[in-house]
């Protein structure tokens, strides 16, 4: 039997990359991966198949307090 979803878990495993688990819709599961440097989101389906964003970008520090307000004013 396929396995995706534990396949692709025994293998971040292996990798010692850390993740975490989210249900947001009924018919998949996503993995959340942050590494340096990139955010991956990975959402494995019923059905075994795996659609996966990645962003990427740098880690420089952009501000202070005042960034997480004008993040939450903006998406208001």
């Amino acid at each position: 039997m396929d396995r995706p979803l534990f396949d692709l878990l025994d293998r971040l495993d292996a990798a010692k990359i850390h993740y975490a688990l989210e249900r947001n819709r009924p018919e998949s599961v996503l993995v959340s991966v942050t590494i340096v440097g990139q955010r991956i989101e990975i959402d494995v389906f019923r059905d075994g198949h795996m659609e996966i964003s990645r962003f990427v970008g740098h880690e420089d520090v952009e501000g202070g307090s005042e960034l997480i307000d004008a993040i939450i004013d903006a998406g208001k």
